[in-house]
């Protein structure tokens, strides 16, 4: 389907993109264009896609969450380690 171009060379990033990146008003992005002419959207601020936080969390072995606290669960699943 495609985004439209406006003639200011502008274009809406896609509500499910901008809430993945956590983008808000005024968030400054960047673009790379890669060796196979790909562009790569980024937060221009380095912080990590809101699902990046959550892939620390796959394939934990069992009983990999023993020992710690709800409190340190949270601080981790927020991002706040």
């Amino acid at each position: 389907m495609g985004m439209p171009v406006t003639v200011k060379g502008q274009v809406t990033i896609p509500k499910p993109i901008r809430d993945l990146l956590g983008l808000t008003p005024g968030s400054r992005v960047e673009f790379d264009v890669e060796a196979d002419g790909r562009v790569v959207l980024r937060r221009a601020d380095g912080a990590p896609a809101v699902a990046d936080r959550f892939a620390r969390f796959l394939n934990r072995p069992p009983g990999g969450w023993t020992g710690m606290t709800t409190d340190e669960i949270m601080r981790m699943t927020r991002g706040e380690d």
